[in-house]
Order: structure tokens, then sequence, then C-alpha cells
């Protein structure tokens, strides 16, 4: 039963909380008040001091290990709860926000960054959740924006610390959660890394594309594709047969007398798809505003250069334009040879793209961008416009990212409106969804 006091209680260490979190002065009247819920509850005062560990309460605690698992996972059962138990459970729950969201500012160690990923653990173990799950894509099933969330704590702390001291130390780079921050870090500096802090780097980025992948992977299959081409003759075997289609056809041939159906045709079902031979032209802004993309559209390009009959070729610009078309088929050797940063010089890409136009009809051609062109908006547009009047199917990105934000040019995007292909800006199941559609 919850009474008056117990809800006061939790109130307490909610309060306390919200302003830690807010302000790193500390209330003395909360800090107080705190201090005596939590001994009244039968729990140690080391869970109000955000520079103790869970690790270290758990060592020194070890009964409170089994109350952090699964503390912060709903519940589906009804009925009243305990007001005592309901006390201890916000204070646990508690510590491990504050450890987790209380991240500080300045210069991050890499044993902070080894304790923050510690605690996160635990709050992913309190939540239900495997440690870890949660940070890997803004994963997990149940754990709604709380994976983003934390995925973007640990890639604020990563992009606040020596990462090269963290990938010479292979211990400590195993630690590392594979994030769309940590990578664009990982990108930012590989020229400057050797050793086993490349080597470190380079699996990092290998486990996180592989992950990216998995997910894609999976879109792009559950996507329908191809329709029954009928031009094709069925392939007479056993296994095409369509018996329902055969009986129905030769029931005229039924003999009352012997009680049999005499067949004199048999019939098949069709199962050729119709493929065309497509060329796909992916074109990627590689400045560092369209990481996300970036990773995205490489993966999902790779993927679509291994189905039949696809001809996939892929361009990264900023000032400058590479043909990376040699490595499509490796999303990881792509992003090692990329350079982020930069402005946007569009017409330069477009010029290695248009030759790469053979057929425009059996041709789309994907350019990926914030479509920020400073002074060369015009010429870019004017560019596109001929691309999309020859009839090569254009499909402008604006984002394509995980969650599904991110900023277009409004002049870009009313003119691409105007021409009659609107960009595609928000997750990257949409432009799954259209290409399957251009390849089907």
């Amino acid at each position: 039963m919850t009474t008056d006091s117990d809800l006061n209680r939790r109130q307490v260490l909610y309060w306390r909380l919200i302003a830690r979190l807010f302000s790193r002065e500390e209330q003395a009247t909360l800090e107080q008040a705190s201090l005596a819920v939590v001994e009244d509850a039968g729990l140690p005062a080391a869970l109000l001091d955000p520079q103790v560990s869970v690790d270290t309460i758990v060592q020194r605690f070890p009964d409170l290990a089994t109350e952090f698992d699964g503390l912060m996972k709903p519940e589906t059962t009804d009925g009243e709860r305990d007001g005592a138990a309901e006390v201890r459970r916000a204070a646990l729950a508690a510590k491990l926000l504050l450890n987790v969201f209380d991240t500080g500012s300045g210069q991050v160690s890499a044993t902070k960054l080894a304790r923050w990923q510690s605690d996160a653990g635990w709050l992913e173990r309190a939540l239900g959740q495997e440690p870890g799950s949660l940070r890997r894509q803004g994963g997990g099933q149940d754990g709604g924006g709380m994976g983003t969330t934390l995925g973007e704590l640990e890639g604020d702390l990563v992009g606040r610390m020596q990462l090269r001291e963290v990938l010479a130390d292979p211990k400590l780079a195993a630690q590392l959660t594979p994030s769309m921050s940590l990578i664009e870090q990982l990108l930012r500096d590989k020229s400057n890394l050797s050793g086993v802090a490349l080597a470190n780097a380079k699996s990092l980025i290998r486990r996180f594309v592989d992950e990216v992948a998995a997910v894609l992977r999976t879109q792009v299959e559950r996507t329908a594709v191809g329709t029954i081409d009928r031009s094709v003759p069925p392939k007479r075997v056993f296994r095409n047969l369509d018996l329902d289609r055969t009986i129905w056809k030769n029931l005229t041939n039924w003999s009352p007398e012997d009680q049999k159906l005499y067949v004199d045709k048999l019939f098949y079902r069709h199962t050729a798809s119709r493929t065309t031979p497509s060329r796909l032209i992916v074109v990627v802004d590689q400045s560092g505003s369209m990481l996300d993309s970036m990773v995205n559209c490489t993966i999902l390009a790779s993927i679509f250069a291994g189905l039949p009959k696809v001809d996939v070729h892929l361009i990264a610009y900023d000032t400058r334009a590479i043909d990376l078309t040699p490595w499509v088929h490796d999303p990881f050797e792509v992003l090692l040879r990329t350079k982020l940063g930069g402005g946007n010089d569009g017409p330069i890409a477009m010029a290695m793209a248009r030759p790469k136009i053979s057929e425009p009809r059996n041709t789309a051609m994907v350019w990926i961008s914030d479509f920020y062109e400073f002074d060369r908006s015009q010429p870019l547009l004017d560019g596109i416009t001929a691309v999309h009047r020859s009839g090569v199917k254009f499909i402008p990105v604006g984002s394509v990212t995980s969650s599904g934000q991110g900023i277009v040019n409004p002049w870009f995007r009313q003119r691409f409106k105007d021409l009659g292909t609107p960009v595609i800006s928000g997750h990257i199941s949409k432009l799954v969804f259209e290409l399957k559609n251009f390849l089907a």
C-alpha cells in the first residue's frame, strides 16, 4: 500500500535528480532530505554520489544487482504496489539516470568513458535489454527513443576524448560501441592513425557497417519486387503444375462409367519475374553534415549492387568528385576512401555522372545531398533538369537517416517539386521502396 509519506519521499528523490541534471551545484535541502530517504529505505548513501559508479555500488552491496536488473522494465501485472518498495525503486532508478545523463563538460578521459559505458549498460539492463543493445543504431525492441539518446550521449563523450589514445589500447577500443558519431570521428581522423590504432579503427568501422547492412538488407528483402512475366512460357516441371486449374479445365473429360477424370492437357503456373537490366547511379554529398546519409546510402548501394542485373555506380563529392564504383560492393572500402568536410560543388559531380547514362529510360539517378550549393544552385539545377527530361528517373534525397531528421535547401525543394521529382526526406525505408519500384 502506498501512503502519502511514500509519495513525498519519491518526490524528494525525483526533485533532487532534476536539480542535479540541470545544475551541478548541490541544493543542500534536497541533498539532506534525499539522504534521509535513502537511509530510511535501507540503502547505501553512496547511491547519491554521482562519482561512484554502479559497478562500485554492486561490488560493495552485491544484493542490489538483482534489484537493478529489470528495475525500469514496464510491468504487465496490475494491483497495488508496496509503497516502501517503490521508494527503493525510485532511489535506484535515480542513481542510474543521474550517472548516465549527467556527463559534465570538458575533456573526457578513457577511464571516464569506460565508467559511463558500464553505467549505461546497467541502465539498459534496468530497461530489460542486453548491455550495449540500445546504443547500437538507437535500437532495442522496447527502448524507444532511449537508444537514440544513449547513442548521442556516447557520441558526445567520444568526441570530447583523446580517441587516438583509446584506439591504441586494444582493451579500451574493444569497449567502444560502434555508432554514427564514433564512425564520423574515425573517418575524420583516419589519416592520422597507424599501426594498432588504425587496425582498431577499421575493426570498429567494419562492425558498424555490418550492423547497418544487416538491417538494410532485411528492409530490401521485405519490400515486394518483380511482377510475373506472362510473356514467358511457364517451365513445365512438376513443382509448377497448377493442379486446380488442370482439374477444372479437364472436367469435360470426366467418365461416369469409369469414375475417372481423363486429362489431355496440363496447366502450369507462370513463375518467371519480369526483370530489366537497370543502371543505378548514386551520387552522395560527402560533406560532414551528410555523414549519416552517406553511410546509409553507401551500404544500400552495395546491397542493390548485389542484386541480379542491376548495374550500380557510386560517386561521392564535396568540392571534388571521386568515382567509387570499383568498390561499390564493399561499403567498408568506400568509407575508407571518403574525405569528410568541405563545401558542395554539385556540377562537378554531375559532370562525372552524366557520361554514365547510356540508356536514360533504363537508368535511375539517386542524388543524396542537403543541396546547399552556395552560388552554384542554378548550374546544378540545369544539369538535373536536363537529366530528368532525357528520361532518367531522378530521385533527389535530402536525408536518409536512422532518425528521419534532416534539412534540405528550401530553394531546391521547391524546384524539385515543380519538376515533378519531390525530395525524399526521412527514413531510409522510403528510398528502399522507390528503388525497388524502379527495379521491379
